[in-house]
């Protein structure tokens, strides 16, 4: 779209999360006219450390926000998949991107702090619960709890997986339980027993739990957490610490005195969900990202690398396509495909035999090469 047509453009997006954030300032960079309408009366990012991919960084050094995240998180040279009692299946590089090779590991609020710091002051409205949204054709309304109402030429559905949004206008189909729970806590370095010892991702899995330590060497923490089976579907859980204690038996002892000594009160207790594959991100006048379009497991630990990459692509097809409606097409013709894959991958309840297939074209540890 021409310059002139873009600075005319006034853009409103509903949430204030990664997806949101990240697309309030990529389309804002292309100058138009950008508010972001958030439900909650502050921005709280519960839950632990995620890992922000090389093709992502990049996203962020092209906004000039390389530093702002930079400044916060951990670079990170490989990750290390193992079994239960720590013996190694899989080592890998992260994937680079040009010339880019690290993930950095960031503590979920300290990255949605640095996003929302890079926006201008007044951008962000706060107290937001969006109740309707009418696609108009060449615009949209928004509704929001009390009776406000705002037009834009393009919404921006970022609200996540329990999207209003999506519901009204794209899907009805609702979350899908995946048969596990996730239970996340940030714990000292120290506090590790040891097995964290530099920069680097590491999973082990067995009996169907899974255990991430991920470092978070900048605040001298280390988010610990553990996915395991479970058929209750409640979104918050009531668990207890036997109850996470039976998820690591036979793991690594040092695993499990990790898991006896947590706090249960500092535990992010939640029931995993994602969302079946959507087959319209897009009208001609609202268009979704992030979680709102995809949501997925957090197996591949791709949930907000995605939403930034969903951002990047909806702002480059902003700045190249001829219209609005054909830059939403062709967003969505370009980043479908990759998110559908994700979804696929990221529901497979895999196990050791399973990794050549979850992470193609890496070798488990027994048949790559000797460093």
């Amino acid at each position: 779209m021409h310059s002139s047509d873009l600075k005319k453009l006034k853009i409103a997006v509903v949430g204030a999360g990664y997806g949101g954030a990240a697309a309030a300032k990529a389309l804002s960079l292309l100058g138009a006219q950008v508010d972001v309408y958030e439900q909650a009366g502050r921005i709280r990012e519960v839950g632990a450390g995620i890992g922000l991919r090389p093709a992502t960084m990049n996203r962020f050094r092209q906004w000039g926000t390389f530093d702002a995240v930079a400044d916060v998180s951990s670079p990170s040279e490989y990750f290390e998949i193992l079994t239960a009692d720590a013996e190694p299946i899989m080592k890998e590089a992260w994937p680079a991107a040009e010339g880019q090779t690290r993930t950095h590991l960031i503590h979920r609020g300290d990255f949605i702090d640095a996003l929302l710091g890079v926006l201008p002051d007044g951008m962000v409205h706060l107290g937001h619960k969006l109740e309707r949204v009418q696609d108009l054709g060449d615009r949209s309304r928004l509704t929001f709890t009390g009776g406000r109402t705002v037009e834009a030429d393009l919404v921006v559905g970022a609200d996540g997986i329990k999207s209003v949004v999506r519901e009204q206008l794209f899907s009805a189909a609702q979350p899908v339980f995946s048969g596990e729970h996730a239970y996340r806590a940030v714990i000292s370095a120290d506090a590790a027993h040891g097995m964290v010892t530099d920069d680097n991702l590491r999973m082990y899995i067995g009996r169907g739990t899974k255990v991430y330590l991920l470092p978070l060497r900048h605040r001298g923490q280390v988010s610990f957490d553990i996915t395991a089976l479970c058929p209750d579907g409640t979104w918050a859980p009531e668990v207890t610490k036997d109850d996470l204690m039976a998820t690591v038996e036979g793991f690594d002892e040092r695993l499990v005195s990790i898991t006896r000594d947590l706090d249960m009160s500092t535990v992010n207790i939640r029931a995993v969900y994602d969302i079946d594959p959507i087959d319209t991100w897009h009208s001609d006048s609202v268009v979704l990202v992030g979680d709102s379009a995809h949501s997925m497991l957090h197996h591949q630990g791709q949930g907000a690398n995605s939403a930034i990459e969903d951002a990047g692509a909806l702002a480059d097809a902003l700045r190249d396509a001829a219209s609005l409606p054909a830059a939403l097409a062709h967003y969505q013709a370009t980043r479908k495909p990759v998110t559908d894959e994700l979804q696929r991958i990221s529901r497979q309840g895999w196990t050791e035999a399973e990794i050549d297939d979850v992470f193609p074209g890496q070798k488990p540890a027994a048949t790559a090469p000797k460093e």
